[in-house]
């Protein structure tokens, strides 16, 4: 009998044995233990930051009107000169006093890889939403946000909004409603990239941004 043949003929008895019991197997998989009571998103907001912030991502607190001011300075506080933004950003005129370039993600990849692999400093995103529970950022690439704009340069600045937080990625199903119609690209980016070697030692952005920024906006009817 082979390890899978013995792992399943296990399962099967444990499974008669408590059938015999009186106990029920159910037909479907039970959802009840996600239905716990959230109270608002400022409690979920919190978490994802706490999550975020135990793998060394860092959270930024902000207004609607703050916006641009907060990220002007994330941007100096880190000395970035050059930023890589989508053609459709907000910020394309805003940095311009104090960045040696804004690049914008405006041509195919093989006219300036190097560029991007070699000069680009950070990239400012957008996120469809958060998972309070794992401290997740939920991306949807799209031809002017591609998903290397959040995989290649070395720092990325996301903005993510307070109302777009859902307490887990079941809730963030729903609420966007995946059922009826799947990204074909989604990213979970759930801090900076980290890998380790055999001898166990971590080590930040060796295939991904080494530091991730989350501009996180609050709602204005919870200030």
């Amino acid at each position: 009998m082979s390890a899978r043949d013995a792992i399943l003929n296990a399962l099967q008895q444990a499974s008669a044995i408590r059938i015999s019991n009186g106990d029920t197997i159910p037909e479907r998989p039970s959802f009840k233990v996600m239905h716990r009571d959230y109270q608002g998103h400022r409690p979920l907001s919190q978490q994802l930051e706490s999550m975020i912030s135990k793998v060394k991502g860092e959270v930024i607190r902000t207004s609607q009107g703050k916006l641009d001011e907060t990220v002007q300075a994330v941007l100096r506080e880190k000395n970035i000169k050059r930023l890589l933004l989508s053609p459709e950003s907000p910020y394309i005129q805003s940095f311009d006093a104090f960045l040696d370039e804004t690049r914008l993600y405006d041509e195919a990849i093989e006219n300036w890889k190097s560029e991007l692999f070699n000069d680009i400093e950070a990239s400012i995103t957008s996120t469809l939403g958060g998972i309070a529970e794992t401290g997740t950022l939920v991306l949807w690439p799209s031809v002017s946000e591609p998903r290397l704009m959040s995989l290649v340069p070395p720092i990325h600045i996301a903005i993510l909004y307070e109302s777009q937080i859902q307490p887990t990625f079941w809730h963030f199903l729903r609420h966007q409603k995946w059922s009826e119609g799947m990204p074909t690209n989604a990213l979970l980016i759930s801090g900076p990239s980290k890998t380790a070697d055999i001898e166990q030692t971590l080590a930040y952005g060796v295939h991904g941004p080494k530091e991730l920024v989350v501009v996180l906006v609050e709602e204005e009817s919870e200030e």
